[in-house]
């Protein structure tokens, strides 16, 4: 009987993630097919206009504003060029593509939309093929196909002698890679495009954190200017982005603040003078000091805050270090505004299960 019941058990629990797997790719592929189509109708609307680079950049430009006030999250500027590449990318005869359903379409894209991002960033269009093929055959994730990109996947097996060897090792799933049905489910891009929002999620915390952070700056007197937030740079084919910029009146320079939720790392630190050294060649007037770095870490039981302040003389160096709020109380504040904000978090649950 016991054994009846656990082998009953196991069978269900395999029936609900291959469910789940496979609702995730029916919403994935429609996804997929809906910003091709979104992409080919922009494509089309550029067209109509006399002045196309300058038109083209009009159009993608509204349309992010419309869309994101009447639909919501998903639809930037820069989301909204992607899906007009990808259809330029992708190209389908127009008459299968007005004569399919978006149903229909859909079978046209059988990988993630996630996958098609990270491909498009590949501009060698065999090495683009390559990768597009073996992604399928291979089953790889969205993060074992960006490893293999990095890695240069393509250029070893065009140069080892044993290509089949090397491509039955790129089968081999890494277990950092594998993804749960449930994360499927719960990708950014899906979320978006269903227009759904996770009860609790990381990026929520986070938000709530740089708003709580950008207050307090601001509170601290007329030295600190707000400049933008979530401000992005891209650096070859990668799009990054900082939490927020400010900049200080008295030091006259630029402070990028990048808030991350675990621990401090030296990958974090690096990242951050990556960020640094992108800001001064390209965000600093004349005239104007040198920027420095804020890195935030807000842990479950403690934070941390750390200045980059790398490649600046010592005289400077001392100067900042002077007139910026002291790091422990700037951990301080973002320890206080994380437990609030958890604690907001798990008051608006309970009420919604009593309600």
């Amino acid at each position: 009987m016991i054994n009846e019941y656990e082998n009953t058990l196991t069978d269900l629990i395999e029936l609900l993630e291959s469910s789940r797997r496979a609702a995730a790719r029916s919403v994935n592929a429609i996804m997929t097919a809906t910003y091709w189509e979104i992409g080919r109708r922009i494509v089309e609307l550029e067209q109509g206009g006399e002045k196309r680079a300058e038109y083209g950049a009009s159009v993608i430009k509204r349309l992010s504003t419309d869309l994101t006030q009447r639909i919501g999250k998903g639809f930037s500027a820069r989301n909204l060029e992607l899906m007009r590449l990808f259809y330029l990318e992708w190209q389908i005869s127009q008459t299968v593509s007005a004569e399919f359903s978006l149903a229909t379409l859909a079978e046209k894209f059988p990988l993630p939309w996630s996958h098609y991002v990270r491909l498009m960033s590949v501009k060698n269009l065999k090495a683009r093929t390559f990768y597009e093929t073996e992604s399928l055959r291979s089953g790889w994730s969205e993060r074992q196909l960006k490893r293999q990109i990095e890695s240069k996947f393509y250029e070893r097996v065009a140069l080892s002698q044993n290509k089949t060897a090397l491509l039955k090792k790129g089968e081999e799933p890494q277990p950092e890679n594998i993804i749960t049905p449930e994360q499927e489910l719960k990708d950014s891009y899906v979320l978006e495009f269903l227009g759904l929002k996770d009860e609790y999620s990381e990026s929520d915390l986070e938000q709530a954190l740089i708003d709580s952070l950008e207050d307090f700056l601001l509170e601290l007197g007329s030295e600190f200017a707000f400049v933008g937030r979530q401000k992005r740079l891209r650096i070859g084919s990668e799009w990054y982005r900082v939490d927020l910029l400010f900049y200080h009146r008295v030091l006259k320079c630029l402070i990028v603040i990048d808030l991350k939720l675990g621990k401090l790392t030296p990958a974090d630190t690096g990242q951050m003078n990556f960020y640094v050294n992108y800001a001064r060649d390209n965000w600093t007037y004349p005239g104007e000091n040198p920027p420095i770095g804020l890195i935030l870490c807000s842990e479950k039981d403690e934070a941390v805050a750390h200045y980059a302040l790398t490649n600046l003389p010592n005289i400077l160096s001392a100067e900042y270090q002077l007139k910026l709020p002291d790091e422990e109380k700037l951990a301080l504040k973002i320890e206080e505004a994380r437990k609030t904000i958890e604690e907001k978090i798990l008051l608006s649950q309970k009420d919604n299960l009593n309600f």
